[in-house]
């Protein structure tokens, strides 16, 4: 299993065990590049940096949108 892949099963069982009532702030460095697709605004809101989403950026947002989180 990959590095990344064990993070994102980490931070998933951290944000499921967590009351979830308490306010939850990710701060990291993901080498994500976030785009502005249209298929993300939920997560994402109208500003990005970056015209298109790396692999890493797809990542994060999968997980955000997953959990309810914004990017």
């Amino acid at each position: 299993m990959r590095f990344k892949d064990r993070v994102y099963e980490e931070l998933d069982y951290i944000f499921e065990h967590f009351p979830k009532y308490h306010t939850k702030i990710l701060l990291g460095d993901f080498n994500a590049k976030v785009g502005r697709g249209n298929i993300f605004k939920l997560a994402t809101g109208n500003e990005s940096l970056h015209q298109d989403s790396n692999v890493n950026g797809a990542t994060i947002i999968k997980f955000a949108s997953s959990k309810n989180l914004v990017v």
